[in-house]
């Protein structure tokens, strides 16, 4: 059997391929936008929600031709949240994944021009005939995704964050707000290969569940790794959330007990996929990675 590394790996490098045909160098008079959008999807990172599209839909048998496409639009959803959560306007950071982020690589307005075309262009990924021959299907991810980065999901979860630096929120009001910061992509990364595979019964829900349990150890273990990690391990600055008065798990459970939740969180995804075969494998290993990685 594969390792884990061996799994994100090779599912890293087909979405790279994917990105790459989806993003190709620039050319013309928007090359320096595309060259900022290749900046950031280029930087590096470890492709975990792309991983996770891949692996739900192998479960199914999904062809690996139609869920590439996927897990590539997932990943420009995710990198756009990521050069807009930098802008001075949200969370001011100058640092993402050891390099200058997008706004100080290039400059504010190119920053959110890139989220803006990384994130439409996600929704052109999903929707041609290469993602899938059915228009339903389709129609299907694409309701998924927007409702997943859009005010329901991630995009209202970034609001609730940002107003929290003026007030307390309680530990059911932190839950809250990452089920749909971060829990939400997660959510449709594990779903889509349901989706893709017209699958809408017991092993959909089961995947849902899996999802989450994991989106939530993985903003735990976020907590912990920005309370005891360093700005060299992480590759962008530590401890901002705390300086700026934002409640974490770690301020509020203590990194025992934030520690604790996300190692239970993790056993509780695997017992999810309990109807599943050896075909979920990468997906009960990947719960484990989420709350042990150090990076």
């Amino acid at each position: 059997m594969r390792s884990l590394d061996d799994a994100l790996r090779e599912a890293a490098d087909a979405v790279g391929e994917a990105l790459e045909s989806l993003v190709p160098a620039p050319e013309g008079a928007d090359g320096r936008l595309v060259e900022a959008m290749r900046y950031s999807l280029f930087a590096g990172g470890k492709r975990l929600r792309p991983f996770l599209v891949l692996s739900g839909a192998d479960l199914f048998e999904v062809p690996r031709a139609w869920s590439v496409n996927t897990a590539a639009a997932i990943e420009m959803v995710h990198t756009y949240s990521l050069v807009h959560d930098d802008l001075p306007a949200m969370d001011d950071d100058d640092l993402r994944r050891g390099k200058p982020t997008c706004h100080i690589a290039f400059d504010e307005a190119t920053a959110i021009l890139v989220g803006d075309s990384l994130l439409t262009l996600a929704f052109e990924a999903v929707t041609t005939p290469a993602g899938h021959p059915d228009a339903a299907v389709r129609a299907e991810i694409a309701c998924a995704l927007a409702r997943a980065a859009g005010a329901d999901g991630m995009a209202g979860g970034q609001a609730i964050d940002l107003a929290a630096e003026s007030r307390d929120l309680t530990l059911d009001e932190v839950i809250t707000l990452q089920r749909l910061k971060t829990g939400a992509l997660f959510g449709f990364a594990c779903e889509a290969g349901a989706i893709l595979a017209r699958e809408d019964g017991t092993a959909r829900a089961a995947l849902r569940d899996y999802a989450a349990c994991i989106g939530l150890a993985f903003q735990i273990a976020d907590d912990l790794l920005d309370h005891e990690g360093t700005e060299a391990d992480l590759g962008k600055a530590v401890g901002k959330d705390a300086a700026a008065g934002k409640a974490t798990f770690v301020g509020l459970l203590g990194a025992d007990e934030a520690r604790r939740r996300a190692e239970a969180l993790a056993d509780d995804a695997i017992a999810a996929l309990s109807a599943f075969d050896e075909k979920a494998a990468p997906l009960r290993a990947v719960a484990r990675y989420i709350v042990e990685r150090r990076h």
